[in-house]
This record gives structure tokens, sequence and C-alpha cells, in this order.
């Protein structure tokens, strides 16, 4: 699907003469990330601002702690100082609103990470419309979203979105002209991650569940976020499960898939591992606009 003379020009992890797959792993980017962000950190506390996240968490849910504990540890190589905002499951509705609106107003603040879904006693459309969009480091409010679809910099996008971006960077994937299947449509990937791959110039379609001809569509892609796979495609799983051994998996038949495309992201260690520094670089991005303010 790509030609000769973009394959050559690709850093190669694997021996030409194999048959498997480039592993296209979030540690090497997160990694590069990191070590650029600390960067921009040091100049922002060399001039006064500290770049500070608040995670705003209801309850324990065991996916919020995992997710969270991989925020504290990129937040912390980042130099980005996080806040915790810790509410009791059966916390009132009035009482989270006037939570989310203190941390808009605290200018120490540059970002909040506020976790979904809320227990359902609470609105979560109400709270979504609370935060600020220019605080909404996760692209979770209409501002942000309104942002991402106008390619303004009025708010950021979902931070997995914006991870799959990053790692076709990191990995000098051609972007610009090339065919990319997104299988579903969802506002926490399909959807934002379609308009970030246009504004990168991609030739982009969308499937979901009512697609017809699935299989065919994904095979006549170059960049493919499916299980349905040819030759030659690049393969972004951005899917995480407990498959029947009990180990973690993504949405595709990994050892069916991988012999037989260019690259591939594993899981766990692809997207996932690059989504928490997507999340401080949002972080470090607001307080470089409130420092410029």
């Amino acid at each position: 699907m790509l030609d000769t003379e973009e394959r050559a020009a690709r850093p190669r992890k694997l021996e030409e003469e194999t048959n498997m797959a480039m592993l296209l792993k979030g540690a090497e980017v997160a990694k590069a990330l990191t070590e650029e962000l600390s960067a921009r950190t040091a100049e922002l506390k060399k001039n006064g601002t500290e770049p500070c996240l608040a995670i705003l968490r209801v309850g324990a849910r065991e996916d919020d702690l995992a997710y969270e504990r991989g925020a504290l540890k990129r937040c912390e190589k980042a130099g980005v100082l996080v806040r915790q905002v810790i509410l009791p499951e059966d916390v009132s509705q009035q009482e989270l609103m006037d939570n989310i609106q203190s941390l808009n107003e605290d200018d120490a603040v540059h970002g909040v990470l506020m976790f979904r879904p809320l227990p359902k006693h609470l609105d979560d459309e109400a709270a979504r419309a609370a935060l600020a969009a220019r605080k909404d480091m996760d692209g979770i409010t209409d501002g942000s979203m309104t942002a991402v679809y106008a390619g303004t910099k009025g708010g950021y996008p979902p931070c997995t979105a914006a991870a799959c971006v990053a790692l076709l960077k990191h990995y000098n994937i051609p972007i610009k002209g090339k065919r990319v299947v997104v299988i579903g449509r969802s506002l926490v990937i399909g959807k934002p991650v379609s308009l970030l791959l246009l504004a990168e110039h991609a030739t982009v379609t969308i499937c979901h569940s009512r697609s017809e001809n699935l299989p065919e569509i994904c095979r006549e892609a170059d960049i493919n976020r499916g299980e349905s796979v040819g030759e030659g495609q690049i393969v972004l799983d951005v899917g995480i499960h407990v498959g029947a051994d009990g180990n973690l998996c993504g949405d595709t038949r990994f050892a069916e898939v991988e012999p037989i495309v260019e690259a591939i992201t594993p899981v766990p260690g692809g997207v996932g591992t690059v989504t928490s520094t997507i999340l401080a670089s949002h972080v470090v991005e607001a307080a470089e606009r409130a420092a410029n303010k």
C-alpha cells in the first residue's frame, strides 16, 4: 500500500528479512515527548509559572485509579505538578459543580482531568458543560470538540486520539494523502482522531457497526484501526480488554494480523502508553498559553 521510497525512509526495528511487523511501541514515543516537555516546563518555571494539573475524581473506579497512577508518574517525569481532588461516590451534584467552578477560577491550575463516567445519580452533561474548555485536558467539553472540529486553539483533543497522531509522527509514518480507516464513531476516539487525521491531510473513512463491506473497506486502507487487514498496512489498536487467558489484549487478533501488516501497535505497550504523556503535554501547553496571555 505504501511506496518503496516511503518504507525505506522509516526507522525499522526488525530485520528486513523477517516476516514480522514493526512494533510501534509507545515507550519510545513517551520518552521523546517527556524529554521535550521537561525542557518546556523548566523554561516556564524559570519565568515563574509551574504547570499544574488537577485530577477530579468521584469515587474509586479501578480503571480511573489505573489511569491516575500512570498520569501521576508521567506528569512527575515531565515536571508537571498534580493536585488531586477526590470526592466521595455519593457526592451531591452541587458539591461537584462547586469543585468544578473552583478549579475554573484557580489561576494556579492550568488544566483539569475529570474522570468519567460519573456515578449515575450525577448529571454528566451539566458537569461537562461547567468545565471551562481552556482547562479541559481530555477533550470532554463541547468547547473542546468545537475547537478540534474548527482546528482552533480553544481547547484540546481527547488524549488517546492525539496519541495516535503523535505515534505515527514519531515513527515517521506518512499521513498526508494516505487512506485511513477509523472503526468507531465515538466522541472519545473515533470522531476526534478522524478530525485530527484530516487536519494532517489524510483521506479518512469512518466505519461503524452498520457499515457494509467492512472487511473490504479495511483492506484498502494504508492506515487501519481494524482487524480486517492487508499487506503493507499500519494498524493502530486502541482497544484494551482482558482476554480469556487473563492477559490484556486489544481489538485486533494480534497473532493473526502481525505477520501480514507492515507495522502494528502492541497491547499493552502501544497507544495507551503515549496517552498520559499527551495529557502532560496539554497541561504544559495550557500553562504556556496562560503565561503568554
